[in-house]
């Protein structure tokens, strides 16, 4: 059915993730297949990481975790960086559903405010733009 899950991954706001990161483990067990779980930072200190090396050791920490936790046979990440996470995210987050050669995205997202009706959400944009299936999870 699917080869390959991405997860987009927001380190500071982990606590609103576990829905769609307990989707993507349970169809990647179910489908015997991997999970790749990319994470966007700007190249700046942050709260998260102070370099994109630790953030990508962090990153890296996270899928591990992840595995463990659900017992994933096979879970990777990667951690693109960007000069303006917030302007540049849906165009990351497509390059890295390239490069991953994932064929199934699983995004979380929140319930869609006054914003949405004006601005497209991240996962909205994703989900109509993406070339590959696209399930968000609120």
């Amino acid at each position: 059915m699917y080869s390959k899950i991405m997860v987009p991954v927001d380190l500071a706001h982990i606590d609103r993730l576990e829905k769609a990161l307990t989707t993507a483990a349970d169809l990647a067990k179910l489908y015997a297949i991997p999970v790749c779980y990319v994470g966007v930072s700007a190249s700046a200190p942050s709260p998260i990481a102070h370099t994109p090396a630790e953030f990508s050791a962090k990153m890296k920490k996270f899928s591990e975790d992840q595995a463990n936790k659900y017992g994933l046979s096979e879970a990777s990440s990667a951690a693109y960086i960007s000069h303006d996470p917030a302007i540049d995210l849906d165009d990351t987050l497509m390059k890295a559903a390239r490069d991953s050669g994932a064929d199934l995205v699983v995004m979380a997202s929140h319930v869609p405010g006054l914003a949405e009706h004006i601005f497209a959400s991240n996962a909205g944009y994703f989900a109509s733009y993406s070339d590959v299936s696209v399930l968000v999870v609120r």
